[in-house]
Formats: structure tokens, C-alpha cells, sequence
């Protein structure tokens, strides 16, 4: 993991009212926060791991992490210190965490797909296969079927159950080419049962998505996804 570097801001306590110094010695103005200044490029590397570091732990959901205990580790273990923890016992300590953090994220999103699925299938014009697959056509194509092991082109824009989008050639402007074979079960499904020229929405549980695991920082484990795909061209 990155080090991670941050100035730190001293604290003057009020002094007792019995050590009050005599009124003929001068007060000193109130401390102000100064802020950092780069001096060197070791200063900018610094604190640039720092805003890094706090990205990434954004990223993750500790946004509220206690940043005392986070720079008592990084100034121990930077001069050598001895630290609350091994670095073995650290790994475990972190591992669990996140293991205990990604089962509650999956049980959540089964229960949100699940629910989702057993309402949208219930829909005028959704159709369900064995696997679970649900789709729309929005537009019926005239062309030929790909197989599994063609290679394709197509365009797509894809989002959560709740309509957050992940990801979207369609915004993007540019459509994509991949191979049948090479893309989640469900699209390899659907892919198959389209012809040319045809815009289906599809609406995959989490078991032909991505399933147990997350897939990048949007989609979680047991997402279920939701896709409009426009099938261009094979291109064989």
C-alpha cells in the first residue's frame, strides 16, 4: 500500500488559571494554521501520495476513517517505530474487513435483484428464459443470428437495477467489436438469439452477470444488470 503523508496541525492547550503568566509579560498572538508549502519535489511526491491514498480510501467507503490512527501507523512504521500491530496481523485485520464488507454488499444486492427480476418479469412484453434471462425487444433486426464464436459489433449502455449507469458505448459515441465467447454468460445468451440490426433490453441476474464477484468500482457482487445492446454487424 502507498505511504501516505499529511500535515499535521499542533494543538496549544489553554493553559490552568493558576499558571496564568503576569500581566506584565507580553501575550502572544493566537497561532495560525499555516498552509503547506512545497518546497522540494520530495514535498510534492509527499503530499500527492497523500491525495491519492485518500482517493482510493474514498473509493472504498472509509471516507470516515479515523485519520489519527491511520498517521500514528504511517509515522511508526516510516521511523521504525514498534506498531499496535504486525505487519501480518495488519494484512489479516484489513482482509477480513473487506471480506465482511463484500458478503453484506452481495446479500444486499441478491435481495435488490431478486426483487427487481420477480417484478420485471411480470412486465407486458418481457420474455424469460431457462437461465433466468429476462429481455425486451425494442426492435426486431432482419439479419443473420451470430454463433458463439463469432466476433461482433455492437452497441451498449448498461446500468444497475436502479438505473445507475456503469457503463455505456452508446455516451461514449463508439461502438465495440468482441468475440461471442469472450463476454458474461448472459450477453453470450442473448447475443445468440438476435439478429442483426436488433436492439434488445436485457435484464441479467447476478448468476449469468458477474455473480459472487464485483466487477470495477460500480458493480458489486450478486449485481444484477441491466443492458440495452444493439447488435451492428458480424464480423466473423
Amino acid at each position: 500500500m502507498a505511504t501516505l503523508s499529511v500535515a499535521q496541525t499542533s494543538k496549544t492547550s489553554p493553559k490552568p488559571a493558576s499558571t496564568a503568566k503576569p500581566a506584565t509579560q507580553a501575550e502572544k498572538p493566537a497561532a495560525s494554521t499555516v498552509a503547506p508549502v512545497l518546497k522540494t519535489q520530495l514535498d510534492s511526491v509527499a503530499y500527492s501520495i497523500g491525495i491519492s491514498v485518500a482517493g482510493s480510501l474514498k473509493g472504498q467507503g472509509l471516507a470516515e476513517i479515523n485519520t489519527e490512527l491511520l498517521m500514528k501507523a504511517i509515522n511508526e512504521t516510516l521511523k521504525g517505530g514498534t506498531t499496535l500491530l504486525t505487519a501480518e496481523q495488519a494484512n489479516q485485520c484489513i482482509g477480513e474487513y473487506f471480506q465482511e464488507q463484500s458478503s453484506r454488499v452481495g446479500r444486499e444486492n441478491k435481495e435488490k435483484g431478486e426483487k427487481f427480476l420477480a417484478q420485471n418479469k411480470t412486465r407486458t412484453g418481457v420474455q424469460t428464459t431457462q437461465s433466468g434471462l429476462q429481455y425486451e425487444v425494442i426492435k426486431m433486426g432482419e439479419g443473420p443470428k451470430p454463433s458463439e464464436t463469432d466476433r461482433i459489433k455492437a452497441h451498449y449502455h448498461g446500468t444497475l437495477v436502479d438505473g445507475t449507469v456503469f457503463d455505456s458505448s452508446v455516451e461514449r459515441g463508439e461502438p465495440v467489436e468482441f468475440p461471442v465467447n469472450g463476454v458474461i454468460p448472459g450477453w453470450q445468451e442473448a447475443l445468440q438469439l438476435m439478429p442483426v440490426g436488433s436492439k434488445w433490453k436485457l435484464y441479467l441476474p447476478s448468476q449469468i452477470a458477474y455473480g459472487e464477484r464485483a466487477a470495477g468500482p460500480a458493480i458489486g457482487p450478486n449485481s444484477a444488470l441491466v443492458f440495452e445492446v444493439e447488435l451492428l454487424e458480424i464480423l466473423k
